[in-house]
């Protein structure tokens, strides 16, 4: 039985590989320090596991649940984006909870590109954008993202390319994987650049609460809703990754294309998990605040251990990873195998984000301030 041939267009995630590489050393006995993964290593709140808990003796605590959330939830997610990006969203018809923002970006896909359509993709950027545009029989159009620009879209560029097939463009502000972060006058240029050419602007904005003291929307530009959505996700926020819950947000007509999608491909978030996200939406900025300082003295440590290793780096940035140059005449992966295999430090190198990635590196702070200090110690 053969596969379908738009698997021919994708190829294994690469952290997958990868960690199938890292299990097998560590099985050897290999002492492996893993600092390539964003996932958090910290606890949720424990008023989060509370409500998940406290929830499962509801009288409709196990049966099928809404597609598009329990109205508390999506209440929750309009108050979180009024009182941190002073964004107004209807929580009836403009707040879509997921599970998980990368699902998002499959029902997005499927809900606004057909096959032969363009997606504008920035290069370096998440690999999903690429390998999902593929699977719905989409073509990718890279933008080439730079620190000689700070990492923004260069919109002279993207002006002179046919953009008659583009329908979505990505977007990813706190950038991963470099941690830069937009400017509202960035979003009004795409805001703007969305209307002008009809396309679908979509903010992926997950990073925006860690190690940064400004977070934005691109729905707080006005006149945004028309052409633009806005993922954002609790994994990073509120240390949930593996309760997968996300949500999306726009105009009522774009939801509803979206949950056309989502109501045939799942039956809905099991409802202590959204109990728990409701309680987690809640919570004071004391959150965030302890939060950031457990990151800000992991990244502190970061910057040491580059320091080692001879590689720059913004201090600027935030988010959830450091971004690091590398010396002139090494490549990413060349360098990250070798501090893997002869050091037993996993990093990821850069050029799995596309071409502009060549020549970085990226360091995760989701690993203790004692594992990065072995680390440093072993460089």
């Amino acid at each position: 039985m053969k596969a379908a041939k738009r698997l021919d267009t994708v190829q294994e995630y690469y952290f997958s590989k990868k960690l199938r590489e890292v299990s097998i050393l560590l099985a050897a006995g290999k002492p492996i320090i893993n600092m390539g993964i964003g996932s958090p290593d910290l606890q949720p709140p424990s008023s989060v596991i509370e409500a998940i808990q406290n929830s499962f003796q509801d009288a409709s605590a196990h049966k099928y649940q809404s597609y598009q959330g329990i109205p508390a939830l999506r209440n929750a997610i309009s108050n979180f984006y009024k009182n941190k990006f002073s964004v107004v969203s209807n929580p009836e018809n403009e707040i879509l909870p997921l599970m998980g923002s990368k699902e998002g970006i499959m029902h997005i896909s499927m809900a606004f590109l057909n096959e032969g359509d363009q997606a504008l993709i920035p290069n370096p950027g998440y690999p999903t954008y690429t390998s999902v545009t593929k699977l719905v029989g989409a073509t990718p159009l890279f933008y080439n993202l730079s620190a000689s620009s700070n990492w923004q879209p260069d919109f002279q560029e993207l002006e002179r390319q046919d953009l008659t097939k583009v329908k979505v463009m990505w977007v990813n502000y706190p950038h991963m994987p470099t941690g830069t972060n937009a400017t509202l006058e960035t979003f009004e240029k795409l805001v703007a650049f969305g209307k002008k050419h009809q396309i679908l602007i979509i903010n992926d904005n997950p990073y925006s609460f860690i190690l940064n003291t400004d977070p934005i929307s691109i729905l707080q530009v006005e006149g945004a809703k028309e052409v633009a959505l806005e993922l954002n996700s609790l994994s990073k926020t509120f240390n949930m990754a593996g309760w997968r819950v996300g949500m999306v947000l726009g105009n009522q007509n774009h939801i509803n294309q979206i949950l056309k999608v989502k109501s045939n491909m799942d039956s809905g978030m099991f409802y202590g998990i959204q109990k728990g996200a409701i309680e987690a939406l809640n919570l004071s900025d004391d959150w965030f605040l302890e939060q950031n300082k457990i990151y800000k003295e992991r990244r502190d440590l970061v910057w040491q251990l580059a320091d080692a290793l001879n590689c720059t780096y913004d201090t600027k940035a935030t988010g959830l990873f450091v971004w690091a140059k590398i010396p002139e005449g090494k490549t990413s992966e060349a360098v990250t195998d070798s501090i893997l295999y002869d050091t037993d430090i996993f990093i990821t190198p850069g050029t799995i984000f596309g071409s502009q990635g060549e020549g970085y590196i990226r360091f995760s702070l989701c690993v203790t301030s004692e594992i990065i200090n072995q680390a440093i110690s072993r460089i």
